[in-house]
C-alpha cells in the first residue's frame, strides 16, 4: 500500500526586478517567487509537485505556511488521495487550527492550493494524463464530487453543475481534436511591464503581434500621461485591429477609477483589469456602470469562490481572471470557472510569474472540453519569462498555447533550478549578495 512519505518546501526566487519584469503600478520591483511543494510517496518514485507563487519575500511566510500541512498528509494512502481528490481538498480547508487563519483565505489558502494542486500533479502522473485531460475525460458526476458547494449553494447547485457539465459532454470528443490541433488563444503582457522604457514597449508590442498574439495589456495606473503616451505607442504599434487590454493591479479607489479610465477609452480598450481593490464587489460594480461600455475585469487577487460568487451575482464584472495559485486548487477553480459558465461570464485565466502559464493553461483547457465548451472571447495570458526552470514548460505558436500532452500538471521545476534559485543559498544569490 503506497503512502505519502514526505512534503517537502523549497523557496524559490528569481531575481527579476533587475529587468523590471513583472513591473506594475503597485508592484514596482517584483523577484518573481515559488513556494515550490513536492510530495513524494514510495510508489516508484510517483511525486507531485505545486507551488503558491509571491514576488519575492512573501515566500517568508508562504514556504511556512505550505509546511504547516505536513501533518494532514504524510502517512496518507496514495489511492485514498487520488481516488477522492474533493474528500483530500476539503480536509486541507477544514483543519480545526489552520481554519482560524482563514477561513480560505490568505497564505493558508494558497498553501492549500499548493499541496491540492501538487495531489493533481500526483494523480495526473499516475493516471498518465495531463490535467487537463484527466478532468476532461471524468464523468459530470466525478467532477461535481470535487466541489465544495458551501458558502455557493445560492448561486450554483451540484444539480445545475450536473446540467451544465452534462450538456458539456456533447461533442466533447470533437473539442478534444480540435484543441489539440489549434491550441488555446493566448493574449500577452509580456510588453507592457510599467518599468519598460517606450522603445521597448513598441518593439515587443510589435514583435507580439508578429508572433501571432491578438491582444496585448499594458500595466496602468502610476501617472496619466504616462499612460495616455504608453497607450499611444502601444496602439501605433499594434494597429487597429489587434485588442489592447490595460491593468491597474488595484491601483485606484473607485471615482478615480472611473475617471482615468474615461481617458483611456479613446484608445479603444478591450478591458480594464483590477481597478480597485479585488475585495470591493459593489466597486466594481459602480465602476462597471460608469466606464460602460468598457468591459471591467478582476480575479488575480480574488481569494476564494464566494467573492467569484458575489462577483457575478451583483454584475460587477464583463469577464473574470483565474489563477492557479491563488485559491484552494483546481478543485475550487472548477467551482468558479462552473459558476463563470452558469452567469455567462467569459473567463480570461491570469497567468505569468513563474510557473502560472505552466499550471493555467490546464484550467482553460478542461474548462473549454468540459465545461464552457467555448474558445469563443477567451484566451490565457501568457509572459515569456522562467519557462525554462521547468521540465515541461508552457509553449505558444502563433498566438495559441499548445496542448500539453505529458502527464501531470507542468508543475514540476528541474533540479538545476531548484537548486541554483533556492533562496538565500543558491548560486544565482550568493553571487547577488556575497
Amino acid at each position: 500500500m503506497a503512502v505519502i512519505t514526505a512534503l517537502e518546501t523549497y523557496d524559490i526566487r528569481f531575481p527579476t526586478s533587475r529587468e523590471l519584469d513583472g513591473s506594475d503600478a503597485m508592484n514596482p520591483d517584483p523577484d518573481y517567487s515559488a513556494a515550490y511543494v513536492v510530495l513524494r510517496s514510495d510508489a516508484n518514485g510517483l511525486c507531485g509537485h505545486g507551488f503558491a507563487f509571491t514576488i519575492g519575500r512573501g515566500n517568508d511566510v508562504q514556504t511556512l505556511a505550505c509546511a504547516a500541512f505536513r501533518h494532514l498528509v504524510v502517512g496518507r494512502n496514495v489511492e485514498d488521495v487520488v481516488g477522492n481528490l474533493g474528500a483530500f481538498a476539503r480536509s486541507l480547508t477544514n483543519d480545526s487550527q489552520l481554519r482560524w487563519l482563514g477561513p480560505e483565505k490568505g497564505v493558508i489558502h494558497m498553501a492549500i492550493g499548493a499541496v491540492v494542486n501538487a495531489a493533481w500533479d500526483l494523480a495526473a502522473r499516475q493516471a498518465g494524463k495531463p490535467v487537463w485531460r484527466l478532468i476532461a475525460d471524468m464523468s459530470p458526476e466525478q467532477i461535481v464530487d470535487l466541489i465544495d458547494f458551501r458558502y455557493i449553494s445560492d448561486a450554483l447547485t451540484p444539480a445545475e453543475s450536473l446540467d451544465i457539465l452534462r450538456a458539456a459532454a456533447i461533442g466533447k470528443a470533437e473539442r478534444i481534436r480540435k484543441l489539440n490541433a489549434l491550441g488555446y488563444p493566448a493574449y500577452t503582457t509580456s510588453p507592457g511591464w510599467l518599468g519598460y522604457s517606450d522603445e521597448k514597449l513598441a518593439r515587443l508590442a510589435s514583435q507580439a503581434v508578429k508572433d501571432g498574439f491578438r491582444t496585448i495589456k499594458l500595466k496602468v495606473g502610476l501617472n496619466i500621461e504616462d499612460d495616455l503616451r504608453r497607450c499611444r505607442i502601444a496602439r501605433q504599434a499594434i494597429g487597429p485591429t489587434v485588442a489592447l487590454a490595460v491593468d491597474a493591479n488595484q491601483r485606484w479607489d473607485v471615482q478615480a477609477s472611473i475617471d482615468w479610465l474615461r481617458q483611456l477609452a479613446p484608445f479603444n480598450v478591450a478591458w480594464a483589469e483590477e481597478p480597485t481593490s479585488p475585495d470591493d464587489i459593489l466597486g466594481h460594480a459602480v465602476i462597471r456602470r460608469g466606464v460602460a461600455p468598457m468591459r471591467i475585469s478582476t480575479g488575480e487577487h480574488t481569494q476564494n469562490r464566494v467573492i467569484f460568487k458575489q462577483l457575478f451575482q451583483a454584475q460587477a464584472v464583463d469577464l473574470v481572471q483565474i489563477d492557479a495559485a491563488r485559491v484552494g486548487g483546481v478543485n475550487e477553480n472548477l467551482a468558479i470557472l462552473l459558476m463563470a459558465a452558469k452567469f455567462g461570464v467569459p473567463v480570461f485565466p491570469h497567468a505569468g510569474g513563474v510557473g502560472l502559464c505552466e499550471l493555467v493553461q490546464h484550467l482553460a483547457m478542461a474548462d473549454y472540453v468540459a465545461i464552457s465548451g467555448s474558445m469563443e472571447d477567451r484566451a490565457i495570458e501568457f509572459v515569456d519569462h522562467l519557462h525554462e526552470h521547468f521540465v515541461e514548460p508552457a509553449r505558444t505558436r502563433s498566438g495559441r498555447y499548445v496542448a500539453p500532452a505529458s502527464a501531470g500538471f507542468s508543475a514540476e521545476m528541474r533540479a538545476e533550478s531548484l537548486e541554483r534559485y533556492r533562496f538565500p543559498n543558491g548560486a544565482a544569490w550568493t553571487a547577488i549578495h556575497g
